[in-house]
């Protein structure tokens, strides 16, 4: 279900979401097909292969949860939804999106303060606990990412990637989550939606319906 952004900063982030996610599944892809050759082919392994793809779809888990709830494409239970008044339901919508943004702002703090840290970054209480040289276990350093170094790592090489550049999934991840469901709040307390899930179950009996009266017409 493709839903287009009406805001400019929809349409960027859109645009963030569905590259990244494309750019993601590409390379989890050419990684894992890589290495399966290396194995069977060449009898050999790549070593960082399987590390990749674990961050690789850590990445792809956070950015798409951001990107079901634009599309929503979540799953949920509406029957109680469809037992209730229109005013009731934006009444519950309401609650639901509130737990929603409640449970995605705390997510982001415990993210930020998990991962400022790899990144010498104050935490969120002012706390700063430099671990900018912690490394990964098996992705080699790249080289265009050396430039870091100076700054991240007090001129010192990277024999590994520094951990806060794939931990930057959480922040990034959970801050984009945060967008969407603010998003979804404006448009319930606007009037434009009142559920925050898509009646799913109800579309496919309506689609079912149509087309057995098609065949029976």
């Amino acid at each position: 279900m493709h839903v287009e952004p009406k805001t400019k900063i929809g349409r960027i982030v859109n645009e963030i979401e569905e590259t990244l996610i494309a750019v993601i599944l590409g390379l989890m892809t050419v990684v894992t097909f890589a290495n399966v050759i290396a194995r069977y082919v060449f009898n050999s392994n790549i070593l960082w292969a399987l590390e990749t793809t674990v961050f690789l779809f850590a990445w792809l888990v956070l950015i798409g949860a951001s990107y079901c709830v634009k599309t929503r494409a979540h799953l949920g239970v509406d029957v109680v939804l469809h037992m209730v008044s229109p005013a009731v339901r934006r009444i519950l919508a309401i609650i639901s999106v509130a737990a929603c943004l409640a449970f995605s702002i705390l997510l982001l703090i415990g993210s930020w303060n998990y991962w400022a840290p790899f990144a010498a970054l104050p935490m969120l209480d002012g706390t700063l606990n430099d671990q900018a040289w912690y490394e990964v276990n098996d992705i080699p350093m790249l080289d265009f990412l050396r430039f870091i170094e100076a700054s991240m790592n007090e001129g010192e090489a990277y024999e590994k990637l520094p951990r806060f550049i794939p931990y930057a999934a959480l922040p990034i991840g959970l801050l984009l989550l945060t967008f969407r469901f603010l998003q979804v709040a404006w448009k319930v307390l606007t009037g434009e939606t009142d559920m925050i899930i898509a009646s799913h179950e109800a579309e496919e009996m309506v689609e079912e319906a149509a087309a057995k009266a098609d065949k029976e017409g």
